[in-house]
């Protein structure tokens, strides 16, 4: 991926991901104890962990990605979730974990990660929860990378402290995150190294996809989007807005996250024939939180292939 889409060796790679160690270290040395442990146990050098929990940094400027994501919280829903469809290289689904973090003295966590990233979308104890998407734009920084950037989230106590962990700037590069919690609270949260915005939801809900919605932020940077990112983010409107009064449970979440409106490009996404194959992403697992609950689900490949929530 680092070669197809950065022209980067693996070592070059490596080099990069090195330049993102002092502002890891300033205010989460304990990721750089965690990345070296796991590098330790897997045989490999650490440069070569951080180089995955910095891929984003690497290789999204110019890689394809593609994520829809939802959030709602009471009184209409009567609970508080979170839903996404994680959409990337098919060959990835190999790499997924479901991964739980018992700290002395933070909150647990559980997320849906790839072996070897210490950071993801998932929720913790405490009731925070976090979903992501992609955004492709020009900017970069030697800042936080945005999978550490959801792991601080996850190992907040609060909604407002989960916000203080990625806003201000602090994000290396440009990507979506909603956090929420289960005290009712949601926000969507675009970040960057230039540029943060927070968007307040309506009327109890949020969605998202892989673009700049924010206009002050628009101006702050190039962006790079496909069509089918403002498509699957209408198709979520209206999913949305259809049921305003209606009751919402894990089925309904799935069920949105099979939609196959503008198929194959839908929010439930599948293999394009027409595309190039450096441009092919397709849904590589789905997750849905109740945050009220303390509620983790989710399954690998495409929701529609599952009738488990139906």
């Amino acid at each position: 991926m680092f070669s197809e889409n950065a022209g980067m060796t693996w070592d070059e790679a490596c080099t990069k991901a090195l330049l993102h160690v002092p502002a890891i270290k300033k205010n989460y040395p304990h990721y750089l104890e965690e990345m070296t442990g796991i590098a330790n146990g897997a045989g490999v050098a650490f440069e070569d962990i951080l180089a995955l929990n910095t891929r984003s940094e690497i290789a999204l400027l110019t890689s394809p990605d593609g994520c829809t994501s939802f959030a709602l919280s009471k009184p209409k829903t009567k609970k508080t979730w979170l839903a996404q469809n994680w959409d990337w290289k098919e060959s990835q689904a190999d790499s997924i974990i479901h991964l739980e973090i018992q700290q002395s003295s933070l909150p647990t966590i559980e997320m849906i990660t790839e072996a070897g990233i210490i950071g993801k979308i998932g929720c913790n104890s405490a009731g925070i929860g976090v979903c992501l998407n992609a955004l492709k734009t020009n900017q970069w920084q030697p800042k936080l990378p945005i999978h550490l950037g959801l792991r601080a989230i996850l190992d907040s106590r609060t909604f407002d402290e989960a916000i203080s962990k990625v806003d201000d700037n602090q994000i290396a590069s440009a990507a979506h995150f909603f956090i929420a919690s289960n005290s009712e609270e949601l926000v969507s949260m675009e970040v960057s190294p230039v540029h943060t915005a927070k968007i307040r939801p309506r009327f109890g809900m949020l969605q998202h996809t892989n673009h700049i919605c924010s206009e002050p932020m628009k101006q702050d940077m190039d962006e790079i989007t496909k069509p089918d990112s403002y498509q699957r983010l209408h198709t979520a409107v209206k999913l949305l807005d259809t049921h305003q009064t209606g009751q919402i449970n894990q089925a309904t979440l799935f069920h949105w996250l099979a939609d196959h409106q503008n198929y194959p490009n839908s929010i439930c996404r599948h293999n394009d024939p027409n595309q190039a194959e450096p441009d092919k992403v397709e849904t590589v697992f789905s997750i849905v939180m109740n945050l009220s609950d303390h509620q983790l689900d989710w399954v690998k490949g495409k929701p529609c292939e599952f009738d488990k929530f139906k």
